[in-house]
């Protein structure tokens, strides 16, 4: 086995090359693993952009579809040469967080155990998934293996997007019958979408102003779909709703102005679900919150992970219930992936998600 391989390293804001840096060691704990393909994420935009800080040098990503090369000696019930995935957050399932079911927000070993957003490990406080190999720690409840028939593309949604989209539609306590709205069609959102839609929503109404997403959202499951060019959004989900509002509304963009409207279409006693990645400060229009006494709720939400949450959404996939490869739009190779992230950041001809292979 070789010793170097390529990866996609954060160099400075604007930013990101492909490099040459050593297969890691692998640990009693660890399982080094082949990707065969990954992809890029939102997040790792605003890590390219210098809008979330990360280690010069770190390799980017968090989306692995791979082979598993080389096992730790405590990692049991896996096998060399079998396929898997890794949920982006990789928890340690020992810590004080993880035993109170906050696996996203932990915080390891220390005093308290919590650290905000401390299970999204991979591309952030680790090396990730941008690469030829990835190592995967506490690989034991962080392995899940790839059912047999499926493609990499079919189970490249999974470790993020699809978890994250799902933890939108799940926070929000969708109820069969409930009407959602859900704000900005990206791949999150798109999977939010379809959350709602498998969640049992009576009516769920999409918010984008690209034609290629509308269209998309149609087929997660939206039945009404909004271009905000076209119209005020706002008074068109009060008026579908009979000036009611909607039980939950899902923002899946990050910006304070999708924020807003998701709060202003809310019902009294409804629940709003953010998924976005805020860059700036967020202000609370005190009409919308009805002073403080609407009986609102405000949950945020970044995706499960571990071993059991890949295998139920996997389940979905392998059964038909959901079917996520049309959001692959566009192919690249490892070795192209300045062009890819160039493509992705600028949301050039008609992108959803890139497929990064590294053969």
């Amino acid at each position: 086995m070789a010793s170097m391989m390529k990866a996609a390293v954060f160099v400075e804001p604007g930013r990101i090359e492909i490099t040459d840096k050593p297969i890691p060691a692998v640990g009693p704990n660890d399982a080094l693993i082949r990707i065969t393909t990954t992809t890029i994420c939102g997040t790792d935009v605003h890590i390219l952009k210098g809008e979330y800080p990360v280690a010069q040098g770190l390799t980017i990503g968090h989306e692995p579809v791979g082979i598993i090369e080389k096992l730790g000696a405590n990692v049991q019930g896996y096998a060399e040469g079998q396929r898997v995935i890794a949920g982006a957050i990789c928890p340690s399932f020992t810590s004080y967080a993880c035993q109170d079911h906050c696996y996203a927000q932990d915080g390891g070993h220390h005093a308290h155990g919590y650290k905000p957003m401390g299970g999204w490990r991979f591309g952030n406080t680790i090396d990730g998934a941008q690469a030829e190999y990835l190592l995967v720690p506490d690989a034991q409840g962080n392995l899940s293996p790839v059912p047999d028939g499926l493609t990499d593309e079919q189970v490249l949604m999974c470790p993020d997007i699809m978890s994250t989209g799902f933890a939108g539609a799940e926070s929000a306590d969708i109820r069969i019958g409930d009407i959602v709205a859900v704000f900005a069609q990206g791949p999150i959102g798109l999977c939010a979408t379809a959350g709602a839609r498998l969640r049992g929503a009576g009516m769920i109404i999409a918010v984008d102003g690209v034609d290629e997403r509308l269209q998309m959202s149609r087929q997660m499951g939206a039945d009404v779909t909004l271009d905000f060019r076209k119209v005020d959004v706002v008074s068109e989900i009060l008026k579908l709703t009979g000036g009611r509002g909607v039980d939950a509304s899902i923002e899946a963009l990050g910006l304070p102005s999708t924020f807003e409207a998701a709060l202003r279409v809310l019902k009294p006693g409804g629940t709003l679900s953010s998924l976005g990645v805020y860059s700036s400060d967020l202000t609370i229009p005190l009409d919308a919150f009805c002073a403080g006494l609407g009986d609102h709720k405000i949950v945020t939400s970044l995706c499960p992970g571990g071993k059991e949450r890949m295998r139920r959404l996997m389940q979905i996939i392998a059964n038909g219930r959901l079917d996520l490869g049309p959001m692959v739009t566009h192919r690249y190779h490892l070795d192209q992936i300045v062009d890819a992230y160039d493509l992705f950041s600028h949301q050039r001809d008609g992108v959803l998600k890139v497929a990064i292979s590294t053969h």
